[in-house]
Parts: C-alpha cells; sequence; structure tokens
C-alpha cells in the first residue's frame, strides 16, 4: 500500500514528520510532496528522513504529477486555505495541485486534514462543502482558541488505513462496508455515595482496538463507553454512560439498528441496593456494611431486542484451568445466545486489564486459542472469525 502525503504551508506541517512515521508503522509506504511555503516551515530532509523517500518539491522531467496519481491513496496533511480552494476550482499552478488535478481524473481516493484559523476554516467551507460533494473526503479539525487544529495523527492514521481498505481488491474481500457495528467497552460504576461507588479495572482497550479493526474495515462504528483508561478516537459515534443501569438504557436505543454488537465492557455484576443508597456523603468516621444486589446480565437480553443481531460476548475468569474457561465460557453462551464468546484468565502474567496484550480463546463451534500477543492482533483474529461466520 502506497499514500501520497501532501505537506502544505501551515504551522501543523510540523506534526507531519510523526504522521509520516506512524503511517510506515502501519506497513504503508510514503511518498512526499510539498510546497514552498511548507519547505520554510520544515525541511524537505525531515520528510525524506520520515519517508525514506527523496521529497517533490518540484515538477521536473520525470512528471512527478503523473507518475504518482494513480497511487492507493493522496493524503493533504495539513491542508490550507490556498490548497482546498484551488483544487475546488481545480487550478494547477503548483506541484501538489497539479497532483491533486490529476489525481482527481484517475478517481484516485484523496483525503484532506485541514489546519488554519477558525475564521479561514469558515470562509473556505463553500470549497470545501464542493469537493465533498464531488466525493473527496474531509477530516474534522479541532476547533480550540479559535483555530481549526490539526486533528490526533492516530485518528489521521486510521482515516487512511480505512480508506485503503475500501478501494483495495484484496482487503474488500474481508470488509464491514454497509454493516453497523455497535462496541461497548470500558467499566461500569456503580454509586454507594456522590463521591465513593464500586467498580473494577477494565481499561476498554480492547474495546477500543476492536472498533478501530472494524472501522478500517469500512465499518459504521458505535462505542458505548464506561469509564476508559485509553483514548477513544474522535471518528467513532460514542455514547458515555456510568451505571449498568445507564448501558442497559442506551442499548434499547442502539441495538435495533446494529448489524454486529461487541460486548467487551466490563460491566459490574453487583450495584448498591437501593436501600442503602445515600444522598449526600457517608461519614468516614464509623464502619460501613453495604448491601449489594446482582444486576441484570445485559448480554442476555441482546437477541429479545434484536434477534437478528451477531452478538459476541466476552468471558473473563482469574486463575482457573483452560477446561474450566472453556466450560464458563460455553455457559454463558448458551444463556446469552451469542454467536461467538471471547474467554480469557485475567491472572496470566502479562494480560488482561491495562495491559496492550492479552491471551484468549475464541469460541463458536470450535475453539481457536490465541497465545499472549497484542490487543490489536486478537482485534484482527475478532473480526476475522465474525466475517467467516457472517
Amino acid at each position: 500500500m502506497e499514500i501520497v502525503l501532501c505537506v502544505t504551508g501551515s504551522i501543523a506541517a510540523i506534526e507531519s514528520v510523526k504522521l509520516a512515521r506512524e503511517l510506515k508503522r502501519q506497513g504503508v509506504t510514503v511518498k512526499c510532496f510539498m510546497s514552498d511555503d511548507a519547505c520554510g516551515i520544515i525541511h524537505p530532509h525531515a520528510m525524506e528522513f520520515a519517508t525514506g523517500q527523496d521529497v517533490v518539491v518540484e515538477l521536473t522531467g520525470e512528471i512527478e504529477h503523473v507518475k504518482y496519481a494513480q497511487t492507493d491513496l493522496i493524503l493533504v496533511a495539513p491542508a490550507t486555505a490556498n490548497v482546498i480552494s484551488k483544487f475546488a476550482y481545480k487550478i494547477a499552478d503548483n506541484p501538489i495541485n497539479t497532483l491533486l488535478i490529476t489525481a482527481f481524473g484517475h478517481k484516485t481516493p484523496i483525503i484532506f486534514v485541514p489546519s488554519m484559523h477558525e475564521s479561514m476554516y469558515t470562509a473556505v467551507e463553500r470549497n470545501i462543502q464542493k469537493l465533498k460533494d464531488e466525493g473527496i473526503i474531509f477530516l474534522e479539525p479541532k476547533k480550540e482558541e479559535g483555530k481549526a487544529k490539526f486533528p490526533d495523527i492516530h485518528d489521521i492514521t486510521l482515516q487512511a488505513l480505512r480508506e485503503l481498505c475500501l478501494n483495495s481488491p484484496e482487503c474488500q474481500k474481508s470488509n464491514f462496508k454497509g454493516k453497523n457495528v455497535l462496541v461497548s467497552a470500558g467499566a461500569t460504576f456503580e454509586e454507594i455515595d456522590p463521591v465513593r461507588g464500586i467498580t473494577n479495572r477494565s481499561s476498554g482497550k480492547m474495546g477500543v482496538e476492536i472498533a478501530k479493526d472494524a472501522f478500517i474495515r469500512g465499518a459504521e462504528v458505535t462505542m458505548l463507553c464506561g469509564k476508559m483508561e485509553t483514548r477513544v478516537p474522535k471518528l467513532f459515534d460514542v455514547v458515555e454512560v456510568e451505571s449498568t443501569a445507564e448501558m442497559q438504557d442506551e442499548l434499547q436505543k442502539l441495538l435495533p439498528k446494529t448489524d454486529v454488537f461487541v460486548s467487551a465492557a466490563a460491566v459490574s455484576d453487583f450495584t448498591v441496593d437501593s436501600s442503602a443508597e445515600s444522598t449526600g456523603k457517608i461519614s468516614s468516621d464509623e464502619d460501613l456494611i453495604l448491601k449489594l444486589k446482582r444486576t441484570p446480565k445485559i448480554i442476555s437480553s441482546v437477541k429479545e431486542i434484536n434477534p437478528k443481531i451477531y452478538l459476541v460476548g466476552f468471558k473473563a475468569e482469574y486463575n482457573v484451568s483452560n477446561e474450566e474457561l472453556i466450560e464458563s465460557a460455553r455457559k454463558r453462551m448458551e444463556e446469552s445466545g451469542a454467536d461467538l464468546m471471547i474467554a480469557n484468565d485475567v491472572a496470566v502474567e502479562g494480560a488482561g486489564f491495562g495491559s496492550d496484550k492479552n491471551e484468549v480463546i475464541i469460541l463458536d463451534g470450535n475453539v481457536l486459542t490465541v497465545p499472549l500477543t497484542s490487543k490489536s492482533e486478537i482485534a484482527q483474529r475478532i473480526l476475522d472469525k465474525i466475517l467467516e461466520n457472517l
């Protein structure tokens, strides 16, 4: 996979080096075009270092605008008001706009990442809409301090990987285009009093990795998030909840329009009995006895709300044998009607809550053991299995 990264004269050009390195870490070959104004902000040698390739700063007898126009994707990051407006009216007066117009004629996918003062962004909104109507993709900037700022480079990379997948014949065989995927993640929090509560150690990392892989494969992704200890990409629709009851209420609204639900959240098994609730802060001067009651198993009601949904559940145990883990997961699978169950032992060293790695068993009709590996790799295994079953 190859991306042509076009860097224009916004101060956000200083982020393009990190962006190019992140794209390369994802296995993408990056070729860079730079405008004259961009060269005044960062030296072309910096982008040459980041990409490992010569940087195009002018068109020569090699007709670079033709040579690189039929690449897998063109990413203009950062994109100034100047490059956006000239491309909107197909003005080819510099190497980048000449490349863009040539690529547009070849129907090469193009992504713009605007970065400028907010007043300028407002001024070129009509040109942006014109390009969107022509099929050009725009990432929304972060609007703060009177500026339309460069988005997080991980979000830019995620959008780029999605477009590469959707436009790759190899990847199209295994994409989720047209599917609405809902992923719950993080921990629920059950209030004891206005300042205290009970929760668990889930970080939300596994859910985020599943959502990211589904997004790359073309899904429309919604995340239902409890307490999270990891960043959630801004590219997803996000619904935030605190308690198990709130999560259950939101699922009633979300599940009817969902094709695949991955229930990766660590939902609390217990909540404070209503008779023990406090309207004020409980005194810490005396011992406290709490009465807890079981919460409903959210996963057990999913198929009642949407019988056609593909349901993926998670079952965590602590310090059990593989046989016990599989048996526990199968029992939960039968009770909930889940189509796929992911089981893991959180006592495994280097795995589980808060870690970037895990060791899991994937169950449908068969049993697939995935040894200790990254949660990103596990997410891909899970998505592959969903597609295989769908």
